[in-house]
Formats: structure tokens, sequence, C-alpha cells
């Protein structure tokens, strides 16, 4: 008789290879073909709402690892919560209006942008954005990540621009909407607009110069001829200088230094000597700022007047004390000169080329003419020093060229109005990571008005008609009416029709007494598009509802969409349009480094799905610690496939043990199930609770860690190993294997549904081979809850110490293996000697010690003279004496006693002889 038919091995169709690149792609067919969203939701209608709203991601070019990063998290999240009592429809969107996509025609597809309309481009623009969505969807699914696919929503969608003017009209019908000049953040290289969400921050190098301003008009305080000292890193905005700003509180000193008379702080003054290489000046008046007020310096080079304004916003962390005031060209030197009746001059055009305003620099690009001032300043003997700084200067996020202030006219959404409210919202929003509120706090109650318009032609027309005084007509009616007409005909009406055929039918205005009107032809910011989505979206679409319970996007969005979200909603509806903010590191190399072409670290999603399989992509995004930024490289990659490895493994072994388990057939009733069995099961519960808790939390590397561990640890070194002499060498239906198997099912159950989410297509293809899985997919299923294992109570505690004097017992196998005592763990015999009655009562509670440790025998006793001591027991071993059974290979004094079966212990003897006869 050959024995080996006589074992009951492992069995099951469940592949050892994932095979993931090729099978993936055939199971997300089969999700789709089957219509598996839709059956979730189906089965979950009813239930609590649970809303992720999507972030939409820009609409132009192939995804990168961020993008998957965002994705496959959000994916984790709803398909938990669909698992766990919710119903968790998911809408992707898209963001779709914008430069990058002008810029993606008029470079990349050679289209001719000034031979056609404005109505004919924003078509073509229209045209390509459908084309990406279409292309990043498909990769987006790629991943496994599960949607309405199908019914995403799309910022160039008629219903969503007229949901998005309708949440223009409500702030613009609370007085939040204006238009004014101010200094604004422009783009050259734009010709355009910014908001704050739309600037980055990269080194620039930059002229430091110190310039004399000399005083014409002293006010009774000066004598006239001083000089005052600025310093800036921005020459080109000397044209543009209309006055000087002191802080009033400051002390201010007249030095003498090489025969001329110059002003600046007091406290500045040590730093200005080494600066400007002055020998021992002389302080000859000292004066605070408020009683320089409204003396009067002359331009260095034009004849005008530089007024001496008073400002808080003056401070001595460097320079002079005395700032250059452009009031065209910043913020503050706009507020402060404003107070003083005195107008903004900005004499660069949208191209930052200098105007006529600026005489002798006309034509140049202000970058360029920054040479040109400082000669001037030069020849008029103004210069005190030049030099060269590298500092952190504000870039255009798209184009990563330099931006400046410019004071133009444009619209603006009044923050400051309703800022408190949205101050009081973010205090009440649960934030992951918790820092989250500290930094969008700081970046609302700093925040000035939001400039919203733009100066292209792919967005959201600013739905304003003027007046022929040129007055802004924006009233209920007129948006009302706007909002129809981009309902039914999309916002490219706006372009294709004349004002007056706009405006409701029959329409007067006082301020065009003729029945003459015009319109804006700037666009909305975009981060206006997808900051209305809570309108367009959540109170759109049946199934969902505002606020949404989920935000989720990169850091990045603190200044973005998580911040236009919430200024547009709180402005409309008081509220936050959500209630828990989750956001997400950046993506770098395996290093540390930001990914880039040039160095070629860049990992791209689809190359890793058709390499590993999107589950590897998935498990690595569930095993980092994503709200700080996160690595990924090639050996990364290869190291969680190691993971996935043991993970499918395991599973497979459980599988292949069940191949003759039916649970409505055998499962063993709990109460009657073995001790050790019962153990494991305890142990799953609290891996089942403590997942099920993380997934709560938003935290994924637990999870992934948890499960890792429990598979490799307690499954496949401890329940799976020493189960092997059970499960292969009893008969088919013994009932410590039936019990055995009753622990596989459940354990394997319950760890496919927890990972379900993680990577669902190992799951669905798991579940198709468990005995009775009724669900055609395990997604149709519930998580496991956590519950107390019968009898647990008072064999919880036996188990774990058993577990730890199991630990000593293996090291000193393994010392003995070392030292060439033993091969293989069932060549030994070994003998233990328990060091303490609680150990001593464990070990001899155990029938089948031998097996848990692995080993030929095993025998308790009080003493042993050649045991070695460690924490629990002291241990012997020895090479077993006995003959190695040919069924078990377990050693045996017992092999040769049956003379049908010499080879044999005595039990597979008896187990052969009983159930293998024929």
């Amino acid at each position: 008789m050959d024995y080996k038919d006589t074992l009951l091995m492992p069995k099951t169709a469940f592949p050892m290879r994932g095979n993931l690149p090729n099978k993936e792609p055939k199971r997300q067919e089969y999700w789709d073909d089957t219509n598996l969203y839709e059956k979730v939701q189906e089965r979950t209608k009813g239930r609590p709402l649970f809303i992720l709203h999507d972030g939409p991601p820009y609409a132009n070019g192939d995804l990168h690892i961020g993008h998957a990063l965002n994705k496959i998290l959000k994916d984790f999240i709803t398909r938990y919560r669909s698992m766990s009592g919710y119903h968790a429809p998911y809408i992707p969107g898209w963001d779709t209006h914008g430069l990058p996509i002008e810029t993606a025609l008029t470079k990349n597809k050679k289209i001719k942008r000034k031979e056609m309309s404005i109505a004919e481009f924003r078509q073509k623009c229209a045209e390509y954005a459908l084309g990406q969505i279409d292309s990043q969807r498909k990769q987006f699914k790629q991943l496994g990540v599960r949607g309405d696919w199908d019914n995403p929503y799309v910022t160039l969608t008629k219903d969503y621009e007229a949901a998005q003017i309708k949440v223009f009209g409500e702030m613009a019908k609370k007085g939040y909407i204006y238009k004014g000049l101010k200094p604004v953040y422009w783009s050259p290289s734009s010709e355009s607009a910014l908001a704050e969400a739309e600037i980055e921050y990269k080194d620039k190098r930059s002229p430091s110069i110190y310039v004399a301003f000399e005083v014409t008009d002293g006010k009774g305080l000066l004598d006239g001829g001083e000089k005052f000292i600025i310093w800036t890193t921005t020459p080109w905005t000397i044209p543009a200088n209309l006055g000087i700003s002191l802080h009033p509180e400051l002390q201010y000193v007249v030095v003498k230094a090489h025969g001329e008379k110059y002003i600046l702080a007091e406290e500045l003054l040590a730093s200005v000597t080494e600066e400007l290489g002055w020998d021992s000046p002389e302080v000859v008046k000292t004066f605070t700022g408020k009683e320089a007020d409204k003396v009067v310096a002359r331009h260095p080079f034009y004849d005008r007047d530089s007024l001496v304004m008073l400002g808080e916003h003056v401070t001595t962390d460097a320079g002079t004390g005395c700032v250059h005031t452009a009031p065209g060209h910043g913020e503050d030197d706009f507020a402060v000169s404003r107070s003083y009746g005195i107008e903004p001059l900005s004499p660069v055009d949208d191209k930052g080329v200098f105007t006529a305003e600026a005489p002798g620099f006309e034509g140049l690009f202000y970058d360029t003419a920054n040479k040109n001032i400082t000669e001037k300043l030069e020849e008029v003997e103004a210069l005190l020093k030049l030099s060269f700084i590298t500092h952190s200067y504000p870039h255009d996020w798209r184009t990563k060229k330099p931006t400046i202030f410019r004071a133009t006219s444009q619209w603006f959404a009044s923050i400051k109005d309703f800022r408190q409210d949205i101050l009081d919202e973010i205090n009440r929003i649960n934030w992951y990571p918790s820092w989250g509120e500290t930094r969008l706090y700081n970046m609302v109650r700093d925040r000035e008005d939001w400039c919203i318009s733009r100066q292209r032609a792919w967005g959201v027309p600013i739905p304003v008609f003027y007046g022929e005084d040129q007055t802004p007509i924006l009233t209920d009616e007129t948006i009302s009416h706007v909002s129809d007409l981009f309902r039914e005909h999309g916002s490219n009406i706006w372009f294709e029709r004349e004002a007056k055929d706009l405006l409701p039918e029959g329409f007067t205005s006082e301020h065009s007494p003729n029945g003459e009107f015009t319109k804006e032809m700037d666009i909305m910011d975009v981060w206006f598009d997808s900051g209305s989505s809570h309108e367009a979206v959540l109170t759109q679409r049946e199934d969902h509802r505002r606020p949404a319970d989920v935000y989720l996007e990169g850091s990045d969005q603190y200044r973005g969409w998580f911040n236009s979200s919430l200024s547009t909603a709180v402005a409309v509806t008081g509220k936050a349009p959500y209630e828990n903010i989750i956001s997400h590191g950046f993506a770098l190399d395996g290093e540390g480094r930001k990914m880039s072409k040039s160095i070629g670290n860049v990992i791209v999603p689809s190359k890793v799905q058709k390499q590993l399989g999107a589950d590897i992509l998935r498990l690595w995004v569930s095993s980092v610690d994503y709200q700080a930024d996160v690595r990924i490289s090639d050996d990364i990659l290869k190291q969680t496939s190691e993971a996935y490895r043991k993970i499918r493994n395991t599973f497979r072994f459980m599988l292949g043990n069940l191949a003759d388990f039916d649970p409505a057939r055998d499962r063993v009733p709990e109460a009657e199930m073995e001790e050790v069995d019962r153990y494991m099961l305890h142990r799953l519960q609290q891996v089942v609770k403590d997942v099920r808790a993380n997934y709560e939390k938003y935290e994924y590397s637990p999870i992934f860690h948890q499960i890792h561990n429990f598979c490799t640890v307690d499954l496949s070194s401890f329940y799976l190993d020493f189960a092997k002499d059970v499960l292969y060498i009893e008969a088919k239906d013994n009932h410590r294997r039936r019990s055995i198997q009753t622990g596989y099912y459940e354990i394997l159950t319950a760890l496919v549904k927890l990972l379900t989410p993680i990577i669902p297509h190992t799951a669905d293809e798991l579940w198709e081979h468990i005995p009775g899985a009724e669900e055609e997919s395990v997604q149709l299923t519930d998580m496991p809850e956590p519950r107390q294992v019968q009898q647990m109570d008072e064999l919880e505690g036996k188990w774990d110490h058993f577990m730890q004097v199991r630990d000593d017992v293996l090291k000193a196998l393994e010392e003995a293996r070392n030292k060439k005592v033993i091969g293989k763990s069932l060549e030994a015999k070994v003998t233990i000697v328990p060091r303490d009655k609680e150990t001593k009562a464990v070990l001899e509670s155990l029938s089948y010690l031998q097996q848990l440790l692995i080993v030929s025998e095993a025998n308790v006793t009080d003493s042993s003279p050649e045991a070695q001591a460690y924490r629990y027991v002291d241990v012997a071993v020895e090479k077993h004496p006995g003959e190695k059974c040919e069924r078990c290979w377990v050693a045996s004094d017992t092999v040769g006693e049956d003379s049908d079966h010499p080879g044999l212990c005595s039990r597979c003897a008896a187990v052969v002889k009983e159930n293998y006869a024929n």
C-alpha cells in the first residue's frame, strides 16, 4: 500500500500564484457585466447614509501615484461602510475648467486659439476634457475603485454649472460678492489673476537693493535733504512707488554717514551700518514714526512726491524700518495708501510688461527691467547697495513661473463678512490628522477677500451685466435667469449670445435708460467651480445629502478644495459641507525625494498594475502611514508583494484543508470544539475588534500589520503548522480534525471579509473557493462582528500562558538544532520541567502537548539534570530513539508493532486499518 494515498492532503483550485495583472482585468469586467456596484447599493438601500464626497481630480493627463493613493483610500472607506451597516454610494467627480486644458490645446494639440471664437474654443476644451475623463476613468477602475462610474459629476455639465451660478447668486444676495481694485496675485505667464490656492513657493534669485529717498518737506521735524533708506528685493516696483511707510511706535534716527544724513529705524542701525559699510555713523536726531507722519520725500528718478505714511505692518525683522510703498503692487501698501487717499499705480500690463505709466521702461518685461531700474538708481546716485539673495517666492502652480502682485479690477468674495462663522465650523469638525484643524483655522483667520475672477476663456462665466454707466447689474432675477439658461444650454451660451439676449425678457434698469447692456467676460476661479460641489452634487443627487460625512484629499487641499468648499457652503448655508476632514501626504520615492522624470524615480500606477497587480498597490496603500508623506519604490513594492504572498498562501493552506468540509454538515458546535480551536477563534475576535476599530478611525496601516501578523505568527507559525498532524493523518470525520476545520472556516471567512476593502480582487477570488459561500461576491456580505467565544473566560489565561511556555521550548529546540542534536523538530523528544505551579498545571492539562509543540514526544516532569533554564520552564532536548513512521513522520517506539503495517506507528496503523482496509 502506498501510504501517501491514505493521507488527507490539502486540495484546492485556488492557485498559489496570484497572477494579478492577468486576472484583475477579467474580474473588473465581470463586476461591470454583473452590475456589482448597483447590487451593493440595492442590498444596502434603507440603511443609514454614509457619504464620502469625492474631491474632483483635474481632467488632464494620466494618473500619477498621488491619484492612486487618494482614490484607493476613498475606496477603503466606502467599501468598509457598505459592509458595516451603511448605505455608502460613491459618486466620482472631475474638475474640468482652467488653464491646463487651454494650454494642452494650444501647445500640444496645436489649436489656433485666435482663429476661432471664444465659444468655438470652449467647445474644443470641453471635448478634450471629456476625452481625458474617459481615459482617467478607465485607469481608476483598473485600480479596483468601485463607484458609479457611468454617472460621475463633472464641473462642465449643464446642471453643475447651473448649481454653481446659484451658489454665486446666493453669495451676491447676501452682499458677499463685489468688484474692486486691489492688488492680487497676478501670473504674467497665465495672464490672469490667481487665488492663494493657486500659489506655490519656490526659491528664486532676486536683486537686493538699498535706495535713498530725499526729504523735500520735513513738516518742521526734518530740515530737508535727509534721505530715507528703503530696502527691497523687487527693484521693478520702484517706478510704482508713491510712499514710504514707518511704524508709528518705532524709534527712528537721523545719522551722519559718508557726508549724508540718512533716516532709518534705530533698532536696525547696527545691521544697516554693516550692510552699507558705514564707519562710525553719528546719530544726530531721534524721533518716533508718528512724528514723521506726512513728511514728504522725492521719488528717486521721477518728479513726484513719495509721502511718509504710518502703518502697523512695518517690522524690524529685516531691512531698514522704512518700507518702500507701491500701492499697486502689495496688499499692505494698498491698504495704508488707501487710508491716506492715495490711489494705486500699477504700470505693468497683463503680460508683466511696463506701460507708458513707467517712463523710461515702457515695453520691458518686469523681471528684465530690474537691471535697468537698478542702473537708473545708480545713475541718480540713489542706489546705496546692490546684492543678490535667494529666497522663497510665490509661483504660479500651473506654469511654475513667478507671480507678481498687481492692482487690477477684480471680482471678490468677501470672506471677512462671515469669517467667524467659518472659524466656528472649523472648531466643530473632526480632523484626521488633528493638526489639520489648526492649519485651516490659521489660513481662514488670516485670509483676506477671495479673488474669484480670472481672465481666461475656459471656465464658468461670472454672470454679471453692466449698465450704460458701467454699473454692475447682479440681481435675483438676472441670476435665476442665467442659471436656467445654463441648465438648458450650458455656459457656452454666455459667449454665443449678446448681453441683451441673456437677460430676462423685458428687463430694464435705471443704469441703462437706452436699454443697452454689456456682460462680464471674466470667468470664475476654478476653486469656485469645485467648491460649489456641495450644492451641485450633495443636494442634487437622490442618494446624497449635505453635509457629507467625509472629504478626503491631499494635504495641499487645505488651501484648495477644503477651503473653497467651506467658504461657499458657510456663505450659503451657514454650515460646513462636511463632518470629517481626512488628509493624506505626498508620495515620495524610497529615499524620501520628490518624484521627478529627470531623476527617473517616478512610480506610475498603470505600470505597477501591469507588473504586480492593483491589489499589490492597494496593499501598499494600506501599509503606510498615509497622513504623512509616504514612500514608494520598486523595493518597497517588492516587500509588499512578499507580504501579499504570505497572506495569500496562508489562505490557500486553509482552503486546501477545507476541501472535504461542508459547513452545513461538518461544522462542530462551538461548545464542542477543542480548546485550542476555541482559543484561536478567540484570538480572531481580537483581530476583528481591532481591525474594525481602525477602519472606523480611518487608520489602515494597523489593519495591514494586524492581519499580516495574525497570518504569519498565530496561524502559519502555530495553528496551521501543528494542525497538519491532525488534518493529514487522522480519519476524515475525526472530531479533532473537524474541530480544526471549523476553526479554519471561521477564521478564513472573517479574514477575507476584513480584507475585502483593501484587496477586493483577491477577496472575491477567495470567496469563490470558500465552501458554503452563498453570495456571488464577498462584497455583498457584512463585516464580521467581534463576539465572545464560548467557555473562553477560564481558558484564555491558560492558553496565553501556554504560548509563552511554547516560546521557551522553541528556543530550546533551536539551540539543539544549532548543536546538531536534532534536525527537524519531529526528531526531538523534549523533557519539560515547569518552574511554577501555574505552568505545571497548564502543561499537564494538555492531552496533545507533543502535537502542539511539533515534537515526537513531550514529557512534563518535576526535575531533569540535563534541562536548560528558560523563563517559565527548564527544557532538555534529545533525539527521539524511536523509528520514524512512514506515514506521519513522527518518531515512535510503536513503529513495527503492527505486523500488517510494520512501517507505521500504532496511531497510523489504526487509522489505515479502519479507513483504508480495502
